[in-house]
């Protein structure tokens, strides 16, 4: 499939890569150019590797890789990547579509395969194209088009209801708006360090009655007498990565009936191929075993926390272990931002604030589109509202 400018006499070539490892790990991380743990080659590469992500589980990886063809060299350059799957399902995205799949499935229409550019199972917002930092504006313009008619283009061709692009930067969500592509707002609630000295100076900031509520909370775990040890990347053994599976597996089964997304293969690789990213939170009780733990992933700026699993019922301990000792590292630590997961409101009394989320979608059925565009305009203004109404029940004292 190709697409051609006539930007200095050389073209622009796409093609759909079935697998990320056959695309070198230098040339998509140099492309990516930040150092989100999730838009790294070796975290999409673990997923594929484990088979977490295969045409089995309903993820057919189908890359996207843009070229610049120079006809007076024989090599052709990346200049632009994608992460991008054949969706089977919309399980493990986090934007949700059901209601649009279910809409199909009663008018005798498939909604599955669609086209889906995300980081599976993580809704955490990156960079969905990463394009080489010395193109002009107007070639980044051209290569982001570019992207979309090749989507809208595989539709037709490939028989696609759709393409979704989610959890995009604003920056790129109005970039890949400009071609015309739906819109679509959401929400997650992210805690923001606001030069904290440490815990106390940061309940000083909340209101008598929120800090005591949290002090209350926090001392439910204490009363259990654990103690908790964040464990650097490196360090995790594979006797850690297991018992961290252990709990993993009780705790979504308990809560879901299945065992996760994730196998014990995929963590275990990303403690060999990702260990400077990865946080492991070992909860010990008063004889020194392994209750709980939670696995964080973090970068220069920002904490992740991902996953978490117990295999004792204790009182507070998911607030503890999920949010508070997440708040502490990140002041310890000096990151700016604790995005701790995908919805949940109830963590606004825990200080985390209401943030918007974009996405970027494109129907093929004409009259559908329609239907699902006016859908994401009043869910956007229902959003905003939402946004709103949650903010008056943050439990600072003041923000500026």
């Amino acid at each position: 499939m190709q697409a051609n400018s006539d930007l200095n006499s050389l073209d622009y070539e796409v093609e759909l890569v079935d697998a990320i490892a056959k695309i070198p790990a230098k040339s998509w991380n140099r492309l990516m150019a930040d150092d989100n743990p999730f838009n790294q080659h070796e975290y999409l590469a673990a997923l594929e590797f484990s088979e977490c992500v295969c045409t089995k589980t309903g993820w057919t990886p189908l890359h996207l890789l843009i070229k610049e063809v120079n006809t007076h060299c024989a090599k052709d350059t990346i200049v632009a990547v994608m992460p991008l799957y054949i969706k089977a399902h919309s399980y493990g995205e986090y934007v949700f579509d059901w209601a649009w799949a279910d809409a199909f499935e009663r008018h005798q229409l498939a909604y599955y395969p669609k086209l889906l550019s995300a980081v599976p199972f993580t809704p955490t917002t990156g960079k969905r194209l990463g394009i080489d930092k010395t193109k002009t504006q107007s070639e980044q313009h051209i290569i982001w088009q570019l992207v979309a008619n090749t989507l809208t283009q595989c539709l037709s061709e490939y028989d696609f209801s759709s393409w979704h692009c989610l959890f995009l930067p604003k920056a790129q969500f109005e970039q890949l708006s400009q071609t015309n592509s739906l819109q679509r707002l959401s929400t997650q609630f992210h805690w923001f360090n606001r030069d904290y000295t440490d815990f106390d100076n940061f309940l000083a900031t909340l209101s008598s009655r929120k800090r005591k509520d949290i002090k209350k909370e926090r001392a439910k775990a204490s009363r259990a007498n654990l103690s908790f040890e964040f464990i650097e990347g490196p360090d995790i053994t594979t006797e850690l990565w297991q018992l961290f599976y252990a709990c993993y597996q009780q705790t979504y089964a308990k809560r879901s009936g299945h065992y996760g997304y994730l196998n014990l293969v995929f963590f275990e690789t990303l403690g060999t191929t990702l260990n400077d990213a990865v946080i492991l939170l070992v909860v010990r009780d008063n004889e020194q075993r392994i209750v709980a733990s939670a696995l964080y992933f973090k970068s220069a700026t920002h904490l992740y926390g991902r996953y978490w699993g117990a295999l004792v019922d204790i009182d507070g301990l998911h607030f503890e272990a999920c949010y508070y000792q997440g708040i502490e590292y990140c002041i310890d630590n000096s990151l700016q931002v604790f995005d701790a997961g995908a919805q949940g409101e109830h963590k606004v009394p825990r200080g985390f604030e209401p943030i918007a989320t974009y996405s970027n979608h494109e129907i093929a059925h004409q009259e559908f589109r329609q239907a699902i565009h006016s859908f994401t305009l009043q869910e956007a203004e229902n959003i905003k509202i939402y946004m709103q109404q949650l903010k008056q029940k943050l439990p600072y004292k003041s923000l500026d």
